[in-house]
């Protein structure tokens, strides 16, 4: 997946294409063990502006994803799995995705994006998390990201970059908003 910057046409055609040439237009060689390192290059710190936007894909919620996720994480309580329960006494009368279920496929999302692809170093906190409706069996969640403030933290290696998430439903509806801190490694510490 190409993650392309809402604001501005920021993606490399050649790349989106699958064209790899070298001089001349001609196509290059590569060695098999460089494709793994090139395909994962996430943004340095550097490369983060307040402002920036970015879109991930989309990812489907299915009653299988519920069912593992609740028995994975011990949410093993009527309002997920009774369906009497659900459909007679729960506020939707029908299965829904647990909030913390919903977060962390925004997160696989964003990291699907190749944003931080080996650039992100450490999960540094949330903040202001809000859901706004639920997130139902077959519903199809996708993540707008804008890019608040960046922080350097040179003693870091990068810095720490804060962005807003608003996680959306296939109506273009946002059912959870959050910010998000995470240290990003930056130019400096790349080269080396």
């Amino acid at each position: 997946m190409v993650a392309c910057r809402t604001n501005e046409l920021d993606c490399d055609t050649a790349s989106l294409e699958g064209e790899d040439r070298g001089e001349g237009g001609h196509e290059r060689e590569r060695d098999i063990t460089d494709v793994g390192s090139e395909m994962h290059k996430g943004i340095t710190f550097e490369g983060f502006h307040a402002g920036d936007r970015f879109e991930t894909g989309r990812r489907t919620v299915t009653e299988h994803d519920i069912m593992q996720f609740v028995t994975l994480v011990g949410l093993t309580e009527p309002l997920f799995l009774d369906m009497e329960y659900i459909r007679k006494e729960s506020l939707f009368g029908e299965r829904i995705a647990p909030g913390s279920l919903t977060f962390g496929m925004a997160e696989g999302l964003t990291v699907q994006t190749g944003i931080i692809h080996g650039t992100g170093m450490a999960f540094v906190g949330i903040d202001r998390m809000k859901l706004f409706g639920p997130v139902k069996v077959n519903d199809t969640i996708q993540v707008d990201i804008e890019v608040l403030d960046t922080k350097a933290v040179p003693a870091r290696g990068g810095g720490i970059v804060r962005y807003r998430q608003w996680v959306k439903n296939q109506r273009g509806e946002t059912v959870m908003e959050y910010d998000v801190a995470r240290l990003i490694r930056g130019a400096a510490q790349e080269k080396k």
